[in-house]
């Protein structure tokens, strides 16, 4: 999946060798897994297909038998090779820009204890008021208001997507010159964040921003926004706050290299993977990971 990523932003040269050939090859083997996939999982519906019958409804749960079951405007059914485009698509955006941030976070946690310390007793105190082996629920996620500030103020450091591409639908001025309908325009997430207008000692680590009413509207943009705003932010947002509740609950960590730090290659990655040391609240043993 980093390969494809890659290649979003590469020069398109399709040469051994080069980014943007091994984006496309990498692409082709991913849209074949997910191709085989797509087709095992028709072959098993249609074997379950009886009402009553236990796996039928277990499989009717998920996206990828709601879309096989699904049809087009017209009432045709959806075709395989569309299904595995719509994945392949989903599976690129939702992999890469979470398990970066996660990582954005892990570090910045292991470098701010005392912001650790409280997001450690916001999430212990929701984990205290779960009966044993009960699951998170909404009401749960809701409460993690200190950890999504913490999230939101890693998103506006280390914004995983840089920034997109638009296309001016009329004629405007921007700082004096005219930007023509139908120019193609580049918006910088980077330089968004860090406006002085919005963030005063914008490098400083200060999850406090996000309290209240936290920025004013356009200023953070880790996920778009207007009508064009990434339709899985509240997907993000879920996976990366159950993770983090369950990590932090049950360790605290350290890194094994201290001084590694986050570098865009060609999006921000830890430069030697982030190993670290995990230490049990209740430890018999500490381990590594």
């Amino acid at each position: 999946m980093q390969h494809i990523a890659a290649g979003f932003i590469s020069l398109p040269i399709n040469l051994p060798g080069t980014t943007f050939n091994r984006a496309i090859r990498s692409a082709k083997q991913v849209k074949k897994e997910i191709e085989e996939i797509v087709k095992q999982r028709r072959i098993d519906l249609d074997q379950h297909a009886s009402p009553g019958d236990e796996n039928s409804r277990h499989h009717k749960a998920d996206l990828l038998s709601k879309l096989l079951m699904g049809t087009y405007s017209d009432g045709q059914p959806i075709k395989d090779t569309d299904i595995s485009n719509e994945l392949n698509g989903l599976f690129i955006a939702a992999y890469d820009n979470v398990f970066i941030t996660l990582c954005s976070i892990i570090m910045y946690l292991s470098e701010y204890p005392q912001v650790y310390d409280a997001v450690l007793k916001e999430q212990m105190e929701i984990a205290d008021s779960k009966a044993h082996g009960e699951l998170l629920c909404l009401e749960d996620i809701q409460k993690m208001k200190y950890l999504w500030s913490v999230a939101c103020e890693v998103l506006r450091l280390e914004p995983p997507n840089p920034g997109t591409f638009r296309e001016a639908i009329s004629d405007f001025v921007y700082e004096g010159y005219l930007i023509p309908k139908g120019m193609k325009l580049y918006w910088s997430v980077y330089s968004t964040h860090k406006n002085l207008d919005y963030f005063p000692d914008p490098e400083k680590f200060d999850p406090s921003r996000f309290e209240g009413g936290g920025p004013a509207p356009y200023s953070y943009v880790p996920f778009g926004g207007g009508p064009r705003m990434c339709p899985g932010r509240e997907y993000a947002r879920f996976t990366m706050l159950v993770f983090l509740h369950n990590l932090v609950t049950r360790f605290k960590w350290k890194k094994v290299f201290p001084d590694e730090k986050m570098v865009m290659n060609p999006f921000p990655l830890p430069t030697k993977g982030l190993p670290v040391r995990l230490y049990p609240h209740h430890p018999s043993s500490s381990s590594s990971l």
